[in-house]
């Protein structure tokens, strides 16, 4: 019956039912996707291991309650995102964003920051100034309210699809389309005053 089921249902089934190595194969293709989540957001290696296995652990105490209809991404990063917004209050501060090159994974790979937006934000023109498009892009995206941000973040940094987006925000996919359209736009403003696109090009973005 399993095999109707996408790769992380099967194993979410496995799990459900006394499979021993299920949690081992979901901690193995997991761990470090939220690791990286974590890391973008806190800026701190070891509270982001510890939330990463906060969050595991969640997702095994809690694996009776998930229902294997296609939608596991997004269930787990709403957990994962559920943990993020409890230990940003217990801190009293949301750390985000800092510098230009980030780790994104337990290995240490790094990623430019702006190889990381979507495409239809910023131009090969623009590219030519990078440091400075970077100081805008963690100004803007340290000033969006909280929805938008982790909309943007989730959508274009851990890859979540926007139904995933959804899931994970827990909220609708329409809402999910409009955070992200305007964070997008807040983006494009605050690049386009700071003249690194023409009108042209910001039309061009829409």
């Amino acid at each position: 019956m399993a095999s109707n089921y996408n790769e992380d249902d099967q194993k979410m089934i496995r799990l459900q039912e006394g499979d021993p190595d299920a949690f081992d194969d979901i901690v193995a293709t997991w761990q470090s996707p939220l690791y990286g989540f974590f890391f973008r957001n806190t800026r701190d290696a070891q509270k982001s291991e510890d939330l990463v296995q906060e969050t595991l652990l969640r997702l095994y105490r809690k694996s009776w309650d998930y229902l294997p209809t296609g939608r596991f991404k997004g269930w787990l990063f709403r957990v994962a995102r559920n943990l993020l917004i409890d230990s940003v209050r217990r801190a009293s501060h949301d750390a985000l964003i800092r510098r230009v090159t980030v780790t994104t994974s337990a290995d240490g790979e790094s990623t430019d920051l702006l190889n990381l937006l979507p495409g239809d934000v910023v131009s090969a023109e623009i590219r030519v100034a990078q440091e400075e498009i970077v100081d805008v892009v963690r100004d803007v995206l340290e000033e969006l309210p909280e929805e938008q941000r982790q909309t943007f973040m989730l959508h274009h940094f851990d890859s979540l699809t926007l139904s995933e987006v959804a899931d994970a925000m827990d909220t609708t996919l329409p809402t999910a389309k409009s955070r992200l359209r305007l964070a997008k736009e807040k983006l494009r403003y605050h690049l386009t005053c700071r003249g690194f696109a023409d009108e042209e090009t910001v039309s061009e973005m829409n």
